[in-house]
């Protein structure tokens, strides 16, 4: 269809026009892989970062991998009263039983996928970067990775979820070819995305045909954790190793 056609060309020129603000930490030695690390709702990368580096009491670093952190742009928030936020996406409410609003999602999914092309356009494949977030940065790598970008090396969601009747869902019940590993990391004392939440988002992409692991931390509200983010890089390294020349 050719209106079709020009509709989807016109969406890709309008994603290649937005370029998101970035905060970057170096790999130490060879850039052989990248991490995505996705913020959660109203924060920034550099406010994602230095709130790793606080609870890690060292940034995320690696020899061989680079992590960055984009900042989403700002715009209205349904649940802020329409007011301007830094999010991925938009939303009705905080409840997993609600529609989500596909127009929002699929236009930034859009937006970081050609984010994701400008690390491939620097010489780093699809199956050397890893994708993931915190909160709703999460929810919007899990979308990236298994609507837009399937042959990532990994994807990672904390304390995150996809609402009951997520388009994900649909997508995947009529995708056939392997899926990337998923991990995820959710507090049981979490009121902000109920542990709940989290783990039926795992059930169902498990049962889906996606690799999952979860893993749940006793006391832990809507925050990250230490323990938590050592797991995550044992895992990232698991998944991205240095490749021997």
């Amino acid at each position: 269809c050719k209106v079709l056609t020009e509709t989807r060309c016109f969406s890709m020129a309008v994603a290649r026009a937005v370029k998101l603000q970035k905060t970057v930490v170096s790999e130490l030695t060879k850039h052989t892989a990248s991490v995505i690390f996705l913020h959660g709702s109203g924060d920034t990368g550099p406010g994602i970062r230095a709130w790793v580096k606080d609870v890690l009491n060292e940034d995320l670093v690696f020899p061989h991998i680079r992590v960055v952190y984009p900042t989403a742009p700002a715009r209205p928030y349904t649940p802020m009263n329409e007011n301007l936020s830094n999010v991925w996406f938009n939303r009705c409410n905080l409840l997993n039983d609600s529609t989500e609003h596909i127009e929002t999602i699929d236009s930034m999914g859009r937006i970081l996928t050609n984010f994701v092309e400008q690390e491939v356009q620097s010489g780093i494949p699809l199956n050397r970067i890893i994708i993931g977030g915190f909160s709703m940065g999460g929810g919007m790598a899990i979308h990236l990775a298994y609507r837009f970008l399937p042959h990532v090396a990994g994807v990672f969601a904390l304390s995150s979820f996809l609402n009951k009747e997520s388009i994900c869902y649909q997508v995947l019940r009529e995708y056939s070819g392997p899926l990337p590993e998923l991990f995820q990391c959710h507090g049981e004392s979490d009121d902000l995305i109920l542990h709940q939440w989290g783990e039926e988002t795992n059930k169902e992409l498990k049962a889906l045909g996606v690799p999952c692991s979860f893993h749940s931390f006793p006391d832990l509200d809507h925050e990250l954790h230490k323990a938590e983010l050592e797991m995550l890089k044992s895992w990232i390294l698991q998944k991205l190793p240095e490749v021997m020349e």
